[in-house]
């Protein structure tokens, strides 16, 4: 599996649930922010300059980044990590891991020398460095203050470290915010994850000036549509909605822990959009519950780990709760 989501893999392998497929296996929240209708208007004709500029406008506000720090949108978050290897020289990259896969293989797609890092430390010789902050898979976390204090050694030497946020919603503590700089660092959100709403793709970019104006180039004039636009306007603004969620998901992950402890998993680590855990039979428990219509999340290069996304309600708990009984059962 490349990435979640890919329920046509699923089927082919296992054929159409009777009760259709409950799909754990992206990082997405299940209780999407509500979209107040938009305009017909968005669909109809193109965004324009002073739109975006809004949209620019609230994602520093949500996101705790300065007024003058340089900010671009794009169609999600994925379309800037394609795009950044492109907008450097070639050179030694160092990616933090283990951790989400595209990033390393993007870097060396685009001609760049990619090593892992297991520390910091490890990394800092590079000329770039790539950090997921919380982690995905592993939950892992950096301190911003660490992270901050690493790209300046980087900016003083002409290097740059970028720093995926995708998951840092749910615990805004641990993201860089305000400590963003406009030289030697580039910080990249996505939207959808957090506010469920992966399809309209919608991502941001801050930070390093030269990086992220070449970035907004390269997206072009219309680097969003309208719909997104009027999405992410109103629920990047919504901040109760977003603190109401984030106690929402810290409960329901804890839920997601007990279930997954009695269906022998242990090392349960993650955010409050994934848990990841270890099962010495993992393969088998990934067919038993894809046999049950549940999809979740293994990995080639971690053949003893699975990923699970929140279920979306009671229902969605209670069915996988005793799938993961029946599939520790078979285990045993």
């Amino acid at each position: 599996m490349r990435h979640g989501g890919d329920l046509a893999a699923g089927e082919a392998a296992f054929g159409r649930p009777r009760e259709g497929w409950l799909d754990l296996s992206t990082g997405v929240n299940p209780h999407a922010y509500p979209v107040p209708p938009f305009a017909p208007e968005r669909l109809t004709r193109l965004p324009e300059k002073p739109e975006i500029d809004e949209l620019l406008a609230v994602a520093r506000a949500a996101y705790g980044w300065s007024a003058d720090i340089p900010v671009a949108a794009g169609p999600g978050a994925q379309a800037m990590i394609q795009l950044l290897p492109y907008l450097r020289v070639r050179g030694e990259v160092a990616v933090l891991g283990r951790t989400y896969g595209e990033h390393a293989y993007v870097w060396a797609r685009a001609g760049h020398v990619v090593r892992e890092a297991r520390t910091l430390q490890k990394a800092e010789e590079a000329q770039v460095v790539v950090v997921v902050n919380p982690d995905n898979p592993t939950g892992r976390t950096v301190p911003p203050e660490e992270l901050a204090a690493l790209a300046e050694t980087l900016a003083a030497r002409d290097g740059l470290l970028v720093v995926d946020e995708a998951f840092a919603d749910v615990t805004p503590e641990i993201a860089l915010g305000d400590r963003v700089k406009s030289r030697g660092m580039v910080v990249l959100r996505s939207f959808g994850k957090f506010y469920g709403l992966a399809g309209l793709r919608l991502g941001f970019a801050a930070g390093d000036e030269e990086m992220v104006t070449e970035l907004a180039g390269e997206l072009g004039p219309w680097p969003v549509s309208g719909p997104a636009i009027a999405a992410g306007r109103a629920a990047l603004a919504d901040g109760g909605w977003a603190a109401g969620m984030r106690v929402r998901l810290v409960a329901d992950s804890m839920r997601l822990d007990a279930a997954l402890a009695r269906g022998g998993f242990t090392g349960l680590r993650g955010c409050g959009l994934f848990r990841t855990g270890r099962h010495e039979r993992a393969g088998a428990v990934h067919r038993s519950l894809a046999e049950a219509g549940i999809w979740c999340r293994a990995f080639d290069n971690r053949p003893n780990q699975l990923r699970f996304g929140i279920p979306g309600d009671d229902a969605a708990f209670e069915r996988l709760e005793s799938a993961l009984i029946s599939a520790f059962e078979q285990a045993l």
